[in-house]
């Protein structure tokens, strides 16, 4: 089964980037091994983190992430971890299906209300469940 790598992200910390902008790369375990075993681990090992820094900085393909793909990424991971889909997500926790759409796609991110709501999923899912079956 082929597993997401991260995707480019924005140039500018901090910006929505636009969705031509955001592409989804899959690759395979064996695929990942293989990038694993091209890099020169006793080398980046060797460098400081000044040297490290300097070196992201000048590769325009190691762009940080965004808030929106961080939060994107921490989301799809939940949501996995417990074994549901966007829909049954969506149903359990009483979230329109396109704002988690839009949430796991890091075209929008949640506001602070709806992120401490998934804080709250991720560490007590069973609890939110509780409270919103018997609501």
């Amino acid at each position: 089964m082929a597993q997401p790598v991260k995707p480019p992200s924005s140039k500018r910390v901090g910006t929505q980037p636009k969705r031509s902008q955001v592409v989804r790369i899959m690759a395979t375990p064996k695929q990942l091994k293989e990038v694993e075993q091209s890099v020169d681990w006793n080398r980046v090992r060797s460098m400081s983190d000044t040297e490290i820094a300097a070196g992201i900085a000048a590769d325009p393909d190691a762009s940080p992430m965004t808030d929106a793909q961080g939060m994107a990424i921490r989301l799809q991971a939940l949501r996995k971890r417990l074994g549901l889909s966007q829909p049954e997500f969506a149903e359990r926790y009483h979230i329109p299906l396109g704002t988690l759409r839009d949430w796991e796609q890091a075209r929008r991110q949640p506001d602070r209300a709806a992120w401490a709501y998934l804080l709250v999923i991720e560490h007590r899912p069973d609890i939110v469940t509780e409270a919103l079956e018997k609501a």
